[in-house]
């Protein structure tokens, strides 16, 4: 059963207010990402994919990840509105989180910025953080969006919303 709207406050936004299809936003927040034990990302060169009862999904620049940090993974899934994404596993030293990251090399119209950029399942890093706010992840295992303080939902993911 689907919860009530949580009402935005004051520098708030409702995740369902956000468009279907999904919107690219471009971002100047830092955003850094901690696993293994070290700093394997960071930049203010993200861009957000915002979508209707979803958490923000932030996309970070490849070309921003430590070496090594981002392993090409087996298989691929596809979207209705991105296209193919291809995987990858989350190398630091010892530590590896299998297909922990995603992108999409040849998204669909209107996804491009996509291409050169990859997102992250929060809960299989050790921290993530939006502007030095350690995010929450979003329930369940198969969207990966952020929660930070600044977004209300309720949010799609966990057992039982499915069907919303």
């Amino acid at each position: 059963m689907k919860k009530s709207r949580i009402i935005p406050g004051p520098g708030q936004e409702s995740v369902w207010d956000y468009p279907r299809p999904p919107r690219v936003e471009q971002l100047a927040e830092k955003i850094v990402v901690r696993f293994g034990g070290v700093l394997i990302a960071e930049t203010t060169s993200a861009v957000r994919v915002l979508e209707t009862s979803h958490p923000p999904v932030y996309y970070l620049p490849l070309a921003d990840f430590a070496p090594g940090a981002l392993v090409p993974a087996a298989g691929t899934s596809f979207c209705e509105f991105k296209g193919e994404a291809a995987y990858f596993d989350v190398v630091a030293g010892a530590s590896r989180a299998l297909r922990a990251a995603w992108t999409y090399p040849r998204p669909v119209h209107g996804y491009g910025d996509l291409a050169t950029r990859a997102a992250i399942y929060p809960s299989r890093m050790d921290s993530c953080e939006v502007d030095g706010e350690t995010v929450q992840a979003q329930d369940g295992d198969f969207y990966g969006g952020w929660i930070t303080a600044a977004i209300v939902g309720p949010f799609k993911g966990a057992p039982g919303t499915w069907g919303w």
